[in-house]
């Protein structure tokens, strides 16, 4: 339709300038490819639940929060980053996964992110459950393992649950054990919760990883903690998950195992920030089910985390080129 067919207004020709609520959601309003090639960060989904234990409902995490996504504007209102001008980016659709195999959809999950590593761009996903964070870490950590900063209310580190050693879990200590992932350059921040069992997550402070407890998170506060966090990972490769379920359940009720006392919005956001200048090789963020929430706020705080990322990750891409 040309601007004379419009009513007799001017069309804006920006692209940016479309009305959010309009065209097929894509995240945070990005081009939507089908191939990395020529791109420095790549954004997907990961539709996945079969490693839930409890509350079912993250596979329909990614489209709810490309549709949320879309409240998100271009320009960071802190640092002024604009992702778009800092690097190339794309939507590249979800992982095919197959919802009647976990082996099979980990198998894919894998392959896509290393379909995405050697096309050049790194990866920054939504999922899906936390065992997703298993076969980017087999993908991105198999030349050498990384480091790993992740904001969760459980360590994920746990032992096999009714026989089934792939589940949300444990994917932390599976990807120790596998030598992707060095645990004496991971940090765990916000853990928290009742247990079953005293040494549910023993695996992680006798592996060397730190774990932040979240009463040591909140007395310490925010930013001496995020302090310790950077020293500990370094200059090296690290990779960045955040779990939905580290935010206290006032901001993130639609998860599958909400626990109460938790990460404030805020308090996330500037700790995000203060990854700039990190060498990440990827990032997610997980554990959105948009059952568990028909407001859609967990999707939409879980998208201005996904956009918090991208601008830390786009901006050591921006001071290389």
């Amino acid at each position: 339709m040309s601007e004379s067919q419009q009513g007799g207004a001017t069309a804006p020709s920006q692209e940016h300038f479309r009305p959010r609520f309009m065209e097929i959601a894509s995240f945070l309003r990005l081009p939507i490819l089908d191939d990395p090639a020529g791109l420095d960060i790549a954004l997907f989904g990961i539709p996945f639940d079969l490693g839930v234990t409890n509350r079912p409902g993250p596979r329909h995490g990614p489209r709810q929060v490309r549709d949320m996504s879309s409240l998100t504007r271009r320009m960071h209102h802190v640092s002024k980053i604009v992702p778009e001008h800092l690097c190339r980016l794309a939507d590249l659709g979800d992982v095919r996964i197959n919802p009647f195999s976990i082996e099979e959809s980990v198998a894919a999950i894998e392959a896509f992110h290393s379909w995405v590593r050697d096309g050049g761009a790194r990866p920054l996903a939504v999922g899906g459950d936390h065992l997703t964070t298993l076969p980017a870490l087999r993908a991105l950590g198999k030349d050498r393992p990384v480091g790993l900063i992740q904001f969760d209310a459980h360590c994920d580190t746990g032992n096999p649950y009714m026989g089934q050693a792939l589940h949300h879990g444990a994917p932390f200590k599976l990807a120790v054990e596998e030598g992707v992932l060095d645990p004496k350059r991971t940090i765990q921040i916000g853990i928290r919760g009742s247990l079953n069992d005293v040494d549910q997550w023993r695996f992680s402070h006798d592996s060397g990883m730190r774990v932040v407890e979240i009463e040591e998170y909140f007395d310490r506060g925010w930013r001496s903690v995020m302090e310790e966090a950077l020293a500990l990972v370094g200059d090296g490769p690290v990779y960045v998950t955040f779990d939905v379920d580290s935010l206290d359940p006032v901001y993130a009720p639609g998860t599958g195992t909400p626990e109460p006392g938790g990460i404030s919005m805020h308090e996330a956001q500037r700790m995000v920030r203060m990854l700039a200048g990190l060498d990440i090789v990827g990032a997610d963020v997980v554990e959105v089910s948009p059952p568990f929430d028909p407001s859609g706020n967990t999707a939409l705080n879980a998208a201005t985390i996904l956009f918090e990322l991208l601008c830390v990750m786009a901006s050591r891409d921006g001071s290389t080129r």
